[in-house]
């Protein structure tokens, strides 16, 4: 059985722009220019990336992002740490909507 997110799919991913190269070419553009050194350093921006691919549970992005991070010179503590600061963003969102919920709860209580 193949799986649905097969990790060899990810080198496939500049194949997206066969049909529509220009708008392709401005994401790619945009992208590289997002992770050039800046203010942060490209360490710090891949273990961002890292966290993020988690909270948006992207199995090619974790896969690109860990790769990166271990390229970039990360360990796995600092790699892990920033799993758990994706996990506790996410986490609390969620929490958070429970004020809404309790506020709807409270008005139409009966």
């Amino acid at each position: 059985m193949s799986d649905y997110y097969a990790s060899e799919d990810l080198k496939n991913f500049a194949d997206i722009a066969k049909d529509a190269p220009e708008l392709a070419q401005k994401f790619f553009d945009y992208y590289g220019a997002v992770f050039a050194e800046g203010e942060l350093s490209a360490r710090e921006k891949a273990l961002i990336a890292l966290g993020v691919a988690h909270a948006v549970q992207c199995p090619y992005c974790i896969d690109a992002y860990t790769t990166s991070c271990l390229e970039k010179g990360s360990n796995l503590g600092e790699m892990t740490e920033a799993v758990h600061v994706a996990n506790a963003i996410r986490g609390g969102a969620s929490l958070v909507h429970g004020v809404q919920m309790r506020k709807l709860a409270e008005k139409v209580s009966l």
